[in-house]
C-alpha cells in the first residue's frame, strides 16, 4: 500500500465551515497584489543599487523617493536580508 504525504494546512482554510464559503476572488486578488508588490520592491531596490553604483548620492535617492537622505540610506543601504 502506498502512503501519501500530507502537508499541514497553514492557511487556516481547513477550519472554515463549507456553508460560509464565498467566491475567493478577493483572496486571490490579495495574493496577486502581494506578488506585484514584491516584484515592485525588487525593482526599486535594483534601481537604487544601480543609482548608487553610478555614483548618485543618498540625497538624490532620497529626493527621488520623496524622503530624506537618512531615510533612504536606512532603507536601502543594507542587503535584502535587512529589507523592510
Amino acid at each position: 500500500m502506498m502512503k501519501t504525504k500530507s502537508r499541514k494546512d497553514e492557511t487556516g482554510l481547513d477550519s472554515v465551515a463549507p456553508e460560509s464559503l464565498r467566491d475567493a476572488s478577493h483572496f486571490r486578488g490579495i495574493i496577486e497584489a502581494k506578488k506585484r508588490l514584491e516584484v515592485a520592491d525588487k525593482e526599486l531596490r535594483d534601481a537604487v543599487a544601480a543609482a548608487r553604483a553610478a555614483g548618485d548620492s543618498w540625497t538624490v535617492i532620497g529626493a527621488a523617493m520623496g524622503t530624506t537622505k537618512q531615510a533612504a540610506f536606512q532603507r536601502f543601504s543594507k542587503g535584502p536580508e535587512n529589507a523592510g
